[in-house]
């Protein structure tokens, strides 16, 4: 090759090449820095674009799935209401039995009838009270409910309930119910079983929809642990190849800077002809 001064064809290569590695390198050890691959932005456009709609995926089923966690919580306000009823229906039916037999007087059965007055006030205030934000859950409010679940639009990703239990002492006839007297501790026995019979059904009603939200849950942490793994594939940095590649890119450019050092040596040898 021959001897040129005004145009330096090597050193200008050996720059290129510096260039280059300079860049690499930066990408890496951004990526390094960042734990993203696309966190030195360009590049790979595809690759991004995919990561996205997933982390946009992820973040719909994570919210999606909070709302089947918050309809089973508004299931499980409505069980523990239907839960205590049941229990204050049992104890009035034990008071029934007691009262219905003559081995307690008058005067025992009018105090055995005051706990028993008061115990059916209080299903009667639970089933008025039990709500969950504004909706009443027991005392026959007619409702329907849509639970999203899903992570985009359609009738397949929502979950409908209609509420329309009601467990009020009314409806249940339990405000007419007494045991004042022995007849009437005997009568109030099938009104006490039809009550309890009542609450049963309810509680079905809503434990099998708590069911359905429960299996619901399961899924969506399924699909947002697979779509994370899916995600991470991706966008995150392989640590252990970043760290390789940036060991190499560094000795890489610390040869290229030594020949351009030797390429711009070379104009010199010019003036030995010269000389």
């Amino acid at each position: 090759m021959g001897l040129r001064i005004n145009t330096n064809v090597a050193a200008i290569s050996a720059q290129k090449e510096i260039t280059k590695t300079s860049r690499d390198l930066e990408k890496v050890v951004t990526s390094l820095a960042s734990g993203s691959q696309f966190g030195h932005g360009g590049g790979r456009a595809g690759d991004h674009a995919i990561a996205e709609g997933l982390r946009g995926q992820i973040k719909g089923m994570e919210g999606a799935t909070k709302n089947a966690e918050s309809a089973i919580s508004f299931i499980q306000v409505a069980e523990g209401g239907l839960n205590e009823q049941n229990n204050i229906l049992i104890r009035m039916r034990e008071l029934a039995i007691q009262a219905a037999s003559d081995t307690v007087g008058d005067t025992e059965r009018e105090m055995i009838h005051q706990e028993f007055s008061q115990i059916g006030a209080e299903l009667d205030r639970i089933a008025k009270t039990t709500t969950f934000g504004s909706a009443k859950l027991l005392s026959g409010e007619n409702r329907e409910f849509e639970f999203q679940v899903g992570a985009n639009k359609g009738e397949e990703n929502v979950i409908k309930y209609r509420s329309d239990q009601n467990t009020t002492a009314s409806e249940l006839n339990i405000d007419s119910a007494r045991v004042g007297d022995r007849s009437d501790a005997r009568d109030s026995l099938d009104t006490i079983d039809e009550a309890l019979t009542k609450v049963s059904r309810a509680r079905a009603s809503f434990g099998a929809v708590q069911s359905r939200l429960e299996s619901t849950v399961n899924n969506g942490y399924t699909q947002v642990a697979n779509l994370t793994e899916a995600h991470s594939r991706l966008a995150d940095t392989d640590v252990a190849k970043a760290v390789s590649d940036m060991y190499r890119l560094q000795v890489m450019q610390q040869y290229q800077v030594q020949v351009l050092g030797e390429a711009n040596r070379w104009t010199g040898q010019a003036l030995k002809l010269i000389g």
